[in-house]
Order: C-alpha cells, then sequence, then structure tokens
C-alpha cells in the first residue's frame, strides 16, 4: 500500500461465512459484493509528514469503489473464466474469494478448500531458498511440514527445479517463480482453485502442461475461477 491509497478493507480470514455442505451447489455464491477505497487528494513527502499531518486530522480523501453490488454464483465443477480491462476489480475479486480481503458489503459463501494462485511469488519470500519457500507456501495453504515433506519431490519435479532449489528465490525468472507457485498450489486437487494471470508466464510447454493439470482437476470435479486476459486460454479452458 503506498501513501496516497487507503483501503477500507480488512485482513481477516474468520469474518467470511464458510458452507461446507456438500448438498449446496454452489463452490462459491456472493450476494452484493461492493469493495471501497479511500485515496489520498494530496501527496506527503515522507511518513512522518504523513503521520503529523494525520494526527492533525489535515488529510483529505475521497473514495474510489474497486467493486460495486457484485453477484455471482458459481456451481460446484465448473470452470468460469473471468475478463475484464486493467483495473476492472478482476484480481480484487479473486482476493475476496480467498478471504485475503474482507468486502465493504455483501456476503461471500465459499464451500469447501480453497487453492489460490494470486501472482506470481505471492506467498514467497525472495531472499529464503525455493526449497524453504515451497515449506513456507505450503504452511500458508495450511498443510503441515510433514505434508510438506511428502509432496515436496512432486512439486519439485512438476516445477523442473531441481538445479534451482536451493538458491534464492530472488535469483529466479519470472517464469521459474510462476512454476514453483503453480506446482506447489495445485500438487494437492483443491476444491476450488482460484487462478489470476499465471498461465501466460513462462515457457509454452509448462503452459501446455500447466493447462493439462487444471484440466484433470476440472474433469475430478475441482472448481475453477481463471483471471485472465489470453481470450484463447478462456475458450481452450473454461465452460462459462
Amino acid at each position: 500500500m503506498n501513501l496516497h491509497t487507503e483501503p477500507n478493507v480488512t485482513l481477516n480470514s474468520t469474518s467470511l461465512d464458510t458452507i461446507q455442505d456438500p448438498a449446496n451447489d454452489h463452490a462459491i455464491s456472493l450476494e452484493g459484493i461492493s469493495l471501497r477505497y479511500r485515496i489520498r487528494n494530496d501527496r506527503t513527502r515522507s511518513l512522518k509528514d504523513y503521520a503529523i499531518r494525520r494526527l492533525k486530522r489535515q488529510i483529505r480523501y475521497h473514495e474510489h469503489w474497486a467493486l460495486r453490488n457484485i453477484n455471482l454464483n458459481i456451481a460446484r465443477g465448473e470452470l468460469v473464466g473471468l475478463i475484464g480491462h486493467n483495473g476492472a476489480g478482476k484480481s480484487t475479486l479473486l482476493q475476496i474469494v480467498a478471504r485475503i480481503l474482507k468486502p465493504t458489503e455483501g456476503k461471500v459463501r465459499v464451500g469447501g478448500q480453497v487453492a489460490p494462485l494470486l501472482g506470481i511469488g505471492a506467498g514467497f519470500h525472495p531472499e529464503l531458498s525455493g526449497r524453504e519457500n515451497v515449506f513456507l507456501n505450503g504452511s500458508l495453504l495450511g498443510f503441515s511440514h510433514q505434508e510438506m515433506q511428502e509432496k515436496f519431490d512432486r512439486i519439485v519435479d512438476f516445477a523442473e527445479l531441481w538445479d534451482f532449489i536451493d538458491a534464492p528465490l530472488r535469483t529466479y525468472s519470472t517464469g521459474m517463480r510462476t512454476r514453483l507457485g503453480f506446482a506447489v498450489a495445485t500438487d494437492s486437487k483443491p476444491d476450488i482453485l482460484l487462478i489470476d494471470e499465471v498461465l501466460g508466464v513462462g515457457d509454452i510447454e509448462f503452459r501446455e502442461k500447466s493447462s493439462e493439470r487444471m484440466k484433470d482437476f476440472f474433469a475430478q470435479g475441482t472448481t475453477i475461477l481463471l483471471v485472465t486476459h489470453s481470450l484463447e486460454s478462456i475458450l481452450e479452458l473454461c465452460n462459462r
């Protein structure tokens, strides 16, 4: 967050409704979802200047609605593509479904285990090695250290990163970070998979392998919500 934008949102993974009822047809249900940011009207020279002006109540804001009154139901087992121009709120919507952001208004219901892949290297630390980041990211997804030990070889095999797995993540290319993140998030079949603009990154062979894994998950009943600017991927993969 920069000094000029203050989100009127709360980081909270426990306040949203979560449904685990297998009889419910909806994997994701959004009712009247809106999210509001407060944006600074003026600039400050430093954090100290900002703090002083805020204490004096000299900071002025205007509101920006990133999302307004979004209603969406996604059935279990659907593969839904979400498209729109830059700044339309696609990534924000995924973060709300993933329970990273709490909406200003509305209700979110998510049924099942969610595996979010919301950006290149999300949940990774650049100074840790690839190996350490596998375990870090796995813990953020709710897996124990022992479970990640059992998964580790499969993850590195899929990402094809054995030669670099003990190097710091800051030395990885964008494609390498994407491969590792995708491999961690998709090693086990989740109930719901959220993917944000990562299939277009990396070499052709890995994109094809990633698409095949998504197709396999879809065939096994995983609900997938895909954000991409690639209409080719939408047409190839999505059923809505």
